[in-house]
């Protein structure tokens, strides 16, 4: 739907974050006699009607029955739209959409699809892909957006001038539906991985999988780029879409440290900036998406060697107390814990886990401490007693030092000490959010560079964000 289409229709935003204003500004701006309300809760609702000099009407009942009201409802990528009141509306014929279909919509050409634009989704690694995506772009001389879920909402890159030459765009699995409902088909896509993630947004583990996969199946790219390691990738037919593959030998995959295209080896990645072996290997699929676009994927691999890593994802912050501090407050799943634990293998870490508890399963990364777990594992947070009575058992087999906190500056204080004089990597990889403790994962971080004694403000800022 294009924005143009919400004239004289009944309209609603639900939300007001980043996303909800972005919204309202945009709808201020291309329809100014358009009566909006606002659903949100009750403590934002005074200052919402401060910022909008009255321009919304504000409700803070989010009923079923309210929501119905309305033709039409711009939702914040953060509601899921499974909720009962949603569904409610939805049967009576209320049109749920977010700020990612209307930026869609309004972008494609003629024939639907949308040309030079890269799509970036997946589990863990994502927000570094894109960021990797748009630095070779911009190393090739093109001018690029680098958007989405990474820190820059979609609708406030609505209309930039002048327009870039190609965009990079980073997907969370709450916004890849919306494409794929948006029938506007991107140029590429790329799929790097699917692990149980934000279970309690999407109901079940295979809804999440069925959601994620939605920009691929439902999206329809002209080519997908997909991890042939992943056992949920690997098995796909897109009957609409050219299907390239990474992280295989006939593709773009990594031999040792070496990138190879095929046989040919390509660049070697030992001495990149690159956090972790998982990211390096998510270059490849970077390097298939510019050959995709038709660009010299070979001699754009070594501008890797200038990228600048994002904060809060394996990010080294350095030494303080005869310490390393790793800030990988991005972190959100077990999965993605066991991933920084490979990025420091050898050493002697403090492993900081735990957070707010969405009921993922804890169990896999249980087992993978029975061997190479880290010397000390601190659990935290809602779910840290949960994760912590899963462990218990093998840390009293003296496999590693197991330690619980009531929040994040106990357990700092905690690893601190048990990591002693000896020294090593004090890891936060809490393979959890942060819901309920801190606003997010940013704050988190910032929280735990100040805790090491850093400066907040110097590790917090995203690289080449925005149109560059």
């Amino acid at each position: 739907m294009r924005i143009s289409q919400l004239e004289g229709k009944r309209v609603a935003l639900w939300g007001w974050g980043r996303e909800g204003r972005a919204a309202f500004q945009v709808l201020q701006a291309r329809l100014p006699t358009l009566a909006l309300t606002l659903f949100c809760p009750a403590a934002e609702a005074d200052a919402a009607r401060a910022e909008t000099a009255g321009a919304l009407q504000v409700e803070t009942d989010v009923s079923g029955e309210a929501l119905a009201r309305f033709e039409v409802v711009i939702k914040s990528p953060g509601i899921s739209p499974y909720k009962a009141e949603a569904q409610y509306a939805l049967v009576q014929g209320t049109q749920f959409i977010g700020g990612t279909s209307l930026w869609f919509s309004e972008h494609a050409d003629a024939n639907g699809a949308l040309p030079n634009t890269v799509c970036v989704t997946g589990t863990k690694g994502k927000s570094t892909t894109t960021s990797l995506l748009a630095h070779l772009l911009r190393a090739a001389g093109h001018r690029t957006g680098l958007i989405g879920n990474i820190g820059l909402p979609l609708l406030e890159a609505l209309d930039p001038q002048p327009a870039p030459e190609y965009w990079a765009v980073e997907l969370s699995s709450y916004q890849t539906g919306e494409v794929a409902r948006s029938g506007v088909r991107p140029d590429v896509a790329i799929v790097l991985n699917i692990f149980p993630e934000h279970l309690d947004w999407h109901g079940s583990e295979q809804r999440y999988i069925d959601d994620k996969l939605s920009l691929v199946t439902g999206g329809h790219p002209r080519v997908a780029v997909l991890n042939a390691a992943d056992e949920h990738l690997r098995v796909l037919q897109l009957p609409h879409s050219e299907i390239v593959w990474f992280n295989q030998p006939e593709g773009w995959h990594m031999v040792g440290e070496v990138v190879h295209r095929g046989t040919q080896p390509v660049f070697d990645t030992s001495n990149t900036p690159l956090p972790g072996r998982h990211n390096r290997g998510n270059l490849c699929a970077v390097l298939a998406a510019l050959e995709a676009l038709g660009l010299d994927a070979v001699a754009l691999a070594p501008a890797v060697q200038s990228f600048r890593p994002l904060p809060n994802r394996l990010q080294l912050l350095g030494e303080r107390d005869g310490l390393q501090w790793v800030n990988d407050s991005i972190s959100t799943t077990p999965h993605a814990s066991l991933a920084a634990l490979d990025c420091f293998a050898g050493q002697r870490i403090a492993l900081l886990v735990g957070g707010h508890d969405r009921g993922l399963d804890w169990h896999d990364f249980a087992e993978h401490m029975r061997v190479g777990a880290p010397v000390e594992i601190v659990t935290m947070g809602a779910n840290g007693p949960r994760i912590n009575a899963l462990l218990a058992p093998l840390a009293e087999a003296g496999g590693f030092g197991l330690h619980a906190a009531g929040d994040l500056p106990h357990a700092v204080e905690l690893a601190r000490a048990a990591l002693g004089e000896q020294g090593g990597v004090v890891l936060l990889s809490p393979g959890a959010p942060s819901f309920g403790a801190y606003k997010d994962y940013v704050a988190r971080g910032r929280h735990f560079a100040e805790l090491a004694g850093f400066d907040p403000d110097s590790i917090s800022a995203i690289p080449g964000l925005g149109i560059g």
